[in-house]
């Protein structure tokens, strides 16, 4: 059975975190990193969101410029998962691929189209799915 813990960020607030499994999950299978999904897979009518990355079970994070969902031995001078000490530093480090396979455990989002009402108001109040941003 296929989870995920969706990071919704919300430019506008703050950032809410969902568990979405079984079916509402597997619509996030083959999407990729820049791709946009209805908000109601993560319980939210009217909104659209999109997707800006994710890790995998060993902590590996997603990066856009690797096709594929796999693991990937890259040689990387800057970007995401990487941030050198010294300039024109390099280091070969394992990157997942920028498409979302089952082992993924959390995708990050954002909100890029809003619906009617705010998202504390469809969670009722803020109270439940929601975490702040560190």
């Amino acid at each position: 059975m296929v989870d995920f813990k969706i990071v919704v960020s919300d430019p506008k607030a703050k950032a809410y975190q969902f568990d979405v499994s079984g079916a509402e999950a597997n619509k996030f299978i083959g999407k990729a990193i820049g791709e946009t999904v209805e908000g109601t897979v993560v319980g939210l009518p009217g909104y659209t969101i999109q997707i800006t990355g994710g890790s995998d079970r060993s902590g590996f994070v997603m990066r856009k410029n690797v096709p594929g969902p796999k693991r990937q031995r890259l040689l990387i001078a800057e970007g995401v998962g990487y941030k050198p000490k010294d300039k024109g530093m390099r280091r070969r480090k394992i990157l997942r691929g920028r498409e979302i396979a089952p082992d993924i455990v959390q995708i990050n989002t954002k909100v890029v189209g809003y619906g009617d009402k705010t998202i504390n108001e469809i969670l009722g109040g803020g109270e439940e799915g929601e975490t702040s941003e560190e």
